[in-house]
């Protein structure tokens, strides 16, 4: 019955794929009044995927010219742009046209230029512009997709940007090694730490243990959401002297303490009671992310909950940037994929977690959530 119904379904997408692939019927659907608009809508979106990159390097080149910061001080004319940014009128009035098209700026009376609603949103945010400028080296190590999912493609620009990916002893990098992608990680941090702090209530908890968190971006943003949380950020021991810094700094030490290790080969501080994994996961292939949740599961306290942060695969809405973008970025950086939320629940069954259940977040484009508690068995 199972091989009969299959057969009958892909025989259905055969003919499906057939008619849309025929010339006629698409003359005939974009003239017909009723198929007229999703034609238009369908045909726009695949000019959009065959136009993407160039779209990215105008908001690129936007922000390197500082055009958002600028225009959210007040509308300004194409020559005064131009005179600014050293460049002749007309390149600026096609910048400014591109990115007007984009809606990262908007015509005003008198021929001036404004921040779109695009514009708007990155204003501020330094986060988001981190990020634009970081895509050099993806757009890099996409030049030759095909090679790069042969794997005959020489050492990518990820890869070394994200040393640790590289390198079977992590703990020996030093503190120019892993700069760069500190600070990402710490510039990146702001745009998801509110909305798993929305979506999960840290002030239940008494110690929250960060592993890989990087600087302490996201405890610090939890510290203001939960004021009598304890807070142990665990990572390489120069990524830890900068947390240390960033709390002494802030006036934190006294309930953020940051830890030195590999957390692959190092003990994990025990008995905290929130343990927190963003962005972790999926850096990592399956035997590796095994390893971590078991060490996870052996630091949590018995009474503790585990909370996974990161893009997950296939899910409605978010599949373009899990699946797409974060699929091909892992690759270019050499190891790691986003999952469904099937997978992660079997890895951390696997690894001695029970109850586990995926949490809404505002915004699934930048992270889903996952919380699991340890089982009676480690």
């Amino acid at each position: 019955m199972g091989g009969r119904f299959t057969g009958w379904l892909d025989g259905l997408f055969a003919l499906r794929d057939r008619v849309l692939g025929s010339a006629r019927f698409q003359r005939w659907a974009a003239d017909f009044p009723l198929t007229r608009r999703i034609a238009h809508r369908q045909a726009s979106a695949l000019f959009d995927i065959c136009a993407g990159f160039v779209y990215s390097q105008v908001l690129a080149a936007c922000i390197r010219l500082g055009l958002f910061d600028t225009l959210s001080k007040g509308a300004e004319t194409p020559e005064n742009l131009a005179a600014q940014n050293g460049m002749p009128t007309d390149a600026m009035r096609r910048l400014l046209a591109a990115a007007a098209a984009l809606g990262l700026v908007a015509k005003r009376p008198g021929g001036r230029y404004g921040l779109g609603m695009l514009g708007a949103a990155l204003v501020g945010n330094p986060g988001i512009a981190a990020m634009i400028e970081h895509h050099a080296m993806l757009y890099d190590d996409l030049r030759d997709p095909i090679a790069l999912l042969r794997g005959s493609q020489d050492t990518t620009r990820l890869a070394r940007y994200w040393p640790y990916a590289a390198t079977e002893a992590p703990s020996a990098l030093d503190d120019a090694s892993i700069a760069g992608y500190t600070r990402l990680m710490a510039a990146s941090q702001g745009l998801i730490a509110e909305d798993i702090l929305a979506a999960y209530d840290f002030r239940r908890h008494v110690w929250l243990l960060d592993i890989g968190g990087g600087d302490g971006a996201f405890l610090f943003a939890a510290a203001a959401h939960a004021p009598g949380l304890r807070m142990t950020v665990f990572d390489l021991p120069p990524v830890a002297e900068k947390a240390a810094a960033r709390f002494k700094a802030h006036g934190l030490s006294a309930r953020a303490a940051a830890i030195g290790g590999d957390f692959l080969s190092d003990a994990l501080p025990a008995g905290a009671d929130l343990v927190t994994l963003i962005r972790i996961i999926l850096d990592h292939d399956d035997a590796t992310a095994l390893q971590i949740l078991r060490a996870a599961r052996r630091a949590i306290s018995a009474d503790g909950a585990l909370l996974i942060a990161e893009p997950m695969s296939g899910l409605t809405g978010s599949k373009a940037v899990s699946d797409a973008y974060f699929g091909f970025y892992l690759l270019a950086m050499g190891r790691g994929r986003p999952r469904s939320f099937g997978e992660l629940r079997a890895l951390l069954e696997e690894a001695g977690f029970e109850r586990i259940r995926a949490v809404a977040t505002r915004r699934p484009l930048l992270t889903n959530l996952v919380i699991a508690f340890p089982g009676r068995q480690g």
